[in-house]
This record gives structure tokens, C-alpha cells and sequence, in this order.
């Protein structure tokens, strides 16, 4: 069963950035469809950056331009490195999984590593 182990989160000051790391382990990244969640006290989870069956990225309106997602399928490693961000941005922030099969990503997504908090604050 593939595992996910999250790094990179901290405190950080408005403006600043952060790079998460996810180190997938169990089984190849490349065989399933990735991407970053959060969810922010009394907020519901929201989808930061994630890949759709053709492999393109799609990000929550308030990050897209901030954000960015990547991998290294070398590294089975999924990243999100944030820029500029801002106190709304504070969040426990998760990596997540779902299995790619025949071009179709398998949804909701059934795997998640644990998270990691970011929060930006002066």
C-alpha cells in the first residue's frame, strides 16, 4: 500500500515561501494521480493543486500564479513550493493520492500523507 510522508511546513512571515516535500514510498508515483490539500481551522479541505487524468495541473483560484506543483517520478517526490504567501494561506497542508488506471485518476482520492502545518504570520 503506498505511503506518503510530508516534510517542509514551518512558520514563515507574510510574503515569504515554503517548499513542501512529499516522499511517496510503497508503490511507483507514476501510477497515480497526485496532488496538495489543505484545510485551515473551521474550514472545509481544499484542494490546492492536483492532477487531472491528462496530466495537467489544476489550482484552487487563490494560489494559482503563487503555487507551484511538481514531481521528480525519479525521486517518487511531489512538491508544492509556495511563494508570497499570506496569512490565509496557514493551514495543515496534505498530499494525497489516487490510483491512475487506464487514463482515468481514481477519485476521491484514497490515499493521504500526513500533514504538515504552515503558518504565516509577522
Amino acid at each position: 500500500q503506498v505511503q506518503m510522508v510530508v516534510s517542509g511546513g514551518g512558520l514563515v512571515q507574510p510574503g515569504g515561501s515554503l517548499r513542501l516535500s512529499c516522499v511517496v514510498s510503497g508503490g511507483l508515483m507514476s501510477s497515480y494521480c497526485m496532488a496538495w490539500w489543505r484545510q485551515a481551522p473551521g474550514k472545509e479541505q481544499e484542494a490546492v493543486g492536483e492532477f487531472d487524468d491528462r496530466g495537467n495541473i489544476n489550482y484552487a483560484g487563490s494560489v494559482k500564479g503563487r503555487f507551484t506543483v511538481s514531481k521528480d517520478n525519479d525521486k517518487n517526490t511531489l512538491f508544492l513550493d509556495m511563494n508570497r504567501l499570506q496569512p490565509e494561506d496557514s493551514a495543515i497542508y496534505y498530499c494525497a493520492a489516487g490510483r491512475f488506471i487506464s487514463g482515468y485518476c481514481y477519485r476521491p482520492f484514497a490515499y493521504w500523507g500526513q500533514g504538515t502545518q504552515v503558518t504565516v504570520s509577522s
